[in-house]
């Protein structure tokens, strides 16, 4: 936005100093509580042509958006593809209890979705686009991402990978033969499609993904590559969900991928690819982490209700693999 001349002012919840390098480039910072009644209007003033939500988790989040809908010209909100369904209503929240949903390969946006409501991540997800889409006086562009990526996250799945390489662990297992297909989507990319979808606003539903969905086995690669890791990415068969062993992030037993033409229609085109962005990504990490608990570093993906560093596990498994032929010996770990 500010490369195309906009004047931008971020806003956030205060819990980190603000980013010098845009504050240098002239970006206003002010700092206030999203569940603060109120809070947004007054951050807001006297308005602005643009509204780009990305925290809008919650009902109460699209009623914000609906009480300044008046004085802004148009809304940017991200939504997520957690909300798309199968036909047997098996969604990404329940996939644990219900099983991993079968959706097309690709999806689109018309495979249906969860009802909204309040009891899980997707159904208060839905709640905020229907609000929107359907009270909303001025246009609201729905943004769904897949697997969001970026230097600075602190939700990075990439630190499942660079954790074990750092702590030098001689085999890395990933499950479903590392071929799952967990599509990624780069900050950069939901960026570029906002400012095209905002040179001629209207309201719609549109995915966002990377150029192309990596399997696991090819993000195993491009993480060891640029960390020249020297151990072995050893891959995992079966297909219980949620795999015990080899379980990474994008560990899923069925693709789930989304189809990004309505973008591209758009004149949308990527900023970026999987394979560009996660060198940096990576080098972000490794400098977050430095010195600290990586779970106060990322406490998003601490958050994760499994143990995502189980080496005893991986340990026991390799070395029962190992003793049947089918994978060299483990060494202990330094």
């Amino acid at each position: 936005m500010l490369i195309e001349g906009w004047r931008v002012t971020l806003t956030h919840r205060g819990g980190r100093p603000a980013p010098q390098e845009l504050v240098e480039r002239g970006v206003a910072i002010k700092a206030f509580d999203r569940d603060t009644p109120g809070a947004l209007a007054e951050a807001l003033g006297s308005g602005a042509d643009t509204l780009i939500d990305v925290t809008a988790y919650h009902p109460s989040h699209a009623l914000q958006l609906l009480d300044v809908r008046h004085a802004v010209g148009a809304l940017v909100v991200i939504s997520s593809s957690s909300v798309y369904r199968d036909d047997r209503g098996r969604t990404l929240d329940e996939a644990r209890q219900n099983g991993f949903p079968e959706l097309p390969d690709p999806i689109t946006e018309h495979q249906p979705t969860v009802d909204p409501g309040d009891a899980t991540y997707s159904t208060r997800k839905v709640a905020v686009e229907h609000a929107l889409l359907d009270q909303a006086t001025t246009p609201v562009t729905i943004l769904r991402p897949a697997a969001i990526h970026g230097v600075g996250s602190i939700h990075p799945r990439e630190w499942w990978f660079v954790k074990r390489i750092l702590d030098a662990r001689p085999f890395i297992p990933i499950a479903y033969a590392g071929r799952s297909r967990f599509h990624t989507t780069a900050a950069a990319n939901i960026a570029a499609l906002t400012a095209v979808a905002l040179q001629a606003p209207e309201s719609r539903i549109l995915n966002i993904a990377d150029p192309t969905a990596p399997s696991v086995n090819q993000i195993a690669s491009l993480i060891a590559g640029h960390m020249r890791y020297a151990g072995r990415i050893v891959p995992v068969d079966g297909d219980e969900f949620p795999a015990r062993i080899g379980r990474t992030p994008w560990s899923v037993p069925r693709p789930f991928v989304l189809d990004t033409s309505a973008a591209t229609a758009l004149g949308y085109a990527p900023a970026t690819t999987y394979a560009d962005a996660v060198g940096a990504v990576c080098d972000g990490l490794i400098q977050d982490a430095a010195g600290r608990d990586w779970r106060e570093a990322f406490p998003v993906l601490a958050s994760y209700p499994d143990e995502l560093f189980d080496y005893a596990a991986e340990d026991d498994f390799l070395g029962r693999r190992s003793g049947a032929g089918r994978a060299p010996s483990l060494s202990s770990p330094p």
